[in-house]
């Protein structure tokens, strides 16, 4: 046991602590002006199509600030795999409008994605936070 956690913790390939295989992460979006009720209707767009087409996508919410200008959306996938199957749909089929309507300000991902994903994400400034303890149910 170290002196953060269980030893009952799965190890990476480099020996650093993992809860499981799970990726995550929290955006964070400036919504532009005026594009507020456009932003609303491809969030639901998106909701849906996420809900019913990406069964690996464990977690899918956004959340937006009192004032309206600013969204944060925190998805949570089961693995490097499913992360990429919605990167995927994302590319193709919301990215030009979503970047029309909102300027990412902020990318934190958690987790271990693999190298494809961390690839992917790299284009939006991710910062990745390691697991240094506790767990994941």
């Amino acid at each position: 046991m170290n002196g953060y956690g269980s030893s009952s913790y799965k190890h990476n390939k480099q020996g650093k602590i993992m809860s499981n295989n799970n990726v995550h992460w929290v955006l964070e979006v400036d919504i532009n002006d005026g594009k507020s009720d456009d932003f609303t209707a491809l969030m639901a767009e998106m909701v849906k199509a996420t809900q019913a087409d990406e069964p690996d996508a464990m977690i899918y919410e956004w959340l937006i600030s009192g004032d309206g200008k600013q969204c944060h959306i925190y998805e949570r996938y089961t693995d490097s795999a499913a992360t990429m199957v919605h990167l995927g749909n994302f590319g193709s089929k919301f990215a030009e409008r979503f970047l029309g309507m909102a300027t990412p300000i902020g990318l934190t991902v958690y987790g271990d994605p693999d190298a494809q994903v961390r690839e992917a994400l790299a284009g939006m400034g991710a910062v990745h936070m390691e697991q240094l303890g506790g767990f994941a149910r």
